[in-house]
């Protein structure tokens, strides 16, 4: 997993997970880890379809921003039909499955195993030209 429940408790609070995921005591009351886990879940899913592309799953540790995405998609997901009525809540989810999308191009990577890729190397650039044949003087008078 991606993400757990905590993280999510974490990130959007423990009453808005509450009402989303209590459906049988009025008022809601507990989280319920049953609807959270199937969430959680079905973001998982999505996101080892894109990632799939570039790197061997599953990975031996998940970077921090695979939580984000991963507590976004679900977070979605958790909204169900309601979601599109909540701008953040869709937005957010809109942005985690571009960003999705430019890992799977190759176009953002990603630190696998906790390893951060080296950095192109920062030196100069140096040109040479050879002198100029026609310059003010040789030209003056033409």
């Amino acid at each position: 997993m991606y993400a757990v429940q905590q993280d999510l408790v974490d990130r959007f609070g423990a009453t808005e997970l509450i009402q989303l995921t209590d459906r049988t005591n009025i008022p809601p009351s507990t989280i319920d880890g049953v609807v959270v886990g199937r969430a959680l879940a079905d973001a998982d899913g999505v996101i080892d379809g894109y990632i799939g592309k570039q790197f061997k799953l599953p990975l031996n540790v998940v970077p921090p921003v695979l939580v984000k995405v991963a507590a976004d998609l679900a977070r979605y997901y958790l909204h169900g039909e309601a979601a599109e009525k909540d701008s953040i809540v869709s937005r957010n989810f809109a942005a985690a499955i571009s960003w999705l999308k430019d890992v799977s191009k190759g176009l953002v990577l990603i630190e696998e195993e906790g390893e951060t890729p080296e950095q192109a190397g920062g030196g100069a650039i140096k040109t040479s030209a050879p002198n100029r044949v026609f310059t003010r003087d040789k030209l003056r008078g033409f």
